[in-house]
């Protein structure tokens, strides 16, 4: 797992129980706003399915360069927006084998699956899914 990210689990797990979801809307509130050349160009964002809220990713992989993570998440769901934000906070800019050697389950160690529903959770797992999928691709091309 790619340090940043394995900091994140650590900070969520070393956290209260009941100090665990408003650190979660914290990393809502930072998620970064998408460029202005994916606000022109929607459809070169992929819909998160699994998610509850409309949500839209896209990954950038350049050889040799470290991969772009781009999330787009309304307000108004803030678990999906900070569980995105926490995908984008641990693993934008690392390699394609950091980011594909995430194992599919790390957001179990957060102590999250008690207070956020499994459709939620799922939609975590959908997010990474799909960044894993588009990583591979990328790869490939």
């Amino acid at each position: 797992m790619r340090d940043a990210l394995h900091e994140i689990v650590e900070e969520f797990a070393d956290t209260p129980k009941e100090l665990r979801l408003p650190l979660l809307l914290q990393f809502a509130d930072a998620l970064p706003p998408l460029p202005q050349r994916l606000l022109d160009d929607r459809d070169a964002m992929e819909p998160v399915e699994e998610c509850t809220a409309p949500l839209f990713l896209a990954v950038e992989v350049e050889p040799g360069q470290p991969v772009r993570l781009f999330f787009d998440a309304p307000r108004e769901a803030p678990t999906s927006r900070g569980f995105a934000s926490v995908l984008h906070a641990g693993l934008d800019g690392g390699t394609p084998d950091e980011i594909l050697s995430t194992p599919n389950d790390f957001y179990l160690s957060m102590g999250l699956d008690d207070l956020v529903s499994p459709l939620r959770m799922r939609g975590m797992s959908g997010m990474l899914a799909r960044v894993k999928r588009r990583v591979a691709a990328g790869m490939s091309a």
